[in-house]
């Protein structure tokens, strides 16, 4: 079983030449990176942190590059999906709009800080958290009827004071049918415990965390 898993992780990450893409609609304020054949979809990636990615003119991102869905965005384009990284300084739901022209259903994943600019993104088909401030989340959002589908990926040992494991249960209670709930374990531990050198971040464990965003963006159905 274990081989299978580590073959499985190889495939996940296997080596791609992805050409970095800015569209017309973003700028630099987003990197394109599209998969082999038609996308099953799209996901729109935001790093924690303040979220800015320093985006080059030739699409180089030069900030937050170690940010656990930046540095895996590869990874989501290997899996079928168009992939977008978006900077904090673009509106969500122009990179929504602009993702819908290329493939349908439109998947929100943030991570960590994220978390509190993601209200920004409701009219996505749906939305995954990682790791996430979610009371900000609630409470920036209201009610839970407002909301996609959501689906929470959490370490089941994140140390981080803003993103404890403890907050998720309430989270789900508030969240309804609307919530779901993947806990991950395992991995490597270094550092600030809220940085992304830790449990925080899946260090060891993306494709753990890669194949629960993954999973669950292939039931999404865009919305008519």
């Amino acid at each position: 079983m274990k081989r299978v898993a580590m073959a499985a992780f190889g495939l996940l990450f296997a080596t791609t030449a992805f050409a970095a893409e800015l569209l017309p609609e973003l700028g630099t304020g987003g990197v394109l990176e599209r998969p082999k054949g038609k996308p099953r979809g799209s996901i729109i990636l935001m790093g924690g942190g303040n979220g800015y990615l320093g985006i080059t003119a030739d699409g180089e991102i030069t900030s937050l590059r170690g940010n656990s869905l930046i540095r895996s965005r590869r990874a989501f384009a290997n899996a079928g999906f168009a992939t977008l990284a978006l900077d904090a300084g673009t509106s969500p739901s122009t990179a929504i709009a602009a993702m819908r022209k290329i493939a349908k259903p439109v998947i929100v994943v943030g991570t960590s800080r994220a978390a509190t600019r993601m209200h920004r993104a409701l009219d996505a088909d749906a939305l995954v958290i990682t790791s996430g401030m979610l009371d900000h989340f609630q409470s920036n959002v209201g009610s839970p009827d407002a909301m996609p589908p959501l689906l929470v990926v959490h370490h089941r040992n994140d140390g981080c004071r803003v993103t404890l494991p403890s907050l998720v249960e309430p989270f789900k209670a508030w969240g309804g049918a609307k919530v779901r709930v993947t806990w991950l374990s395992g991995g490597r531990d270094e550092g600030d415990p809220c940085q992304a050198r830790g449990h925080h971040g899946f260090t060891g464990i993306e494709g753990q965390m890669i194949g629960a965003i993954t999973g669950f963006a292939r039931g999404v159905r865009a919305r008519q």
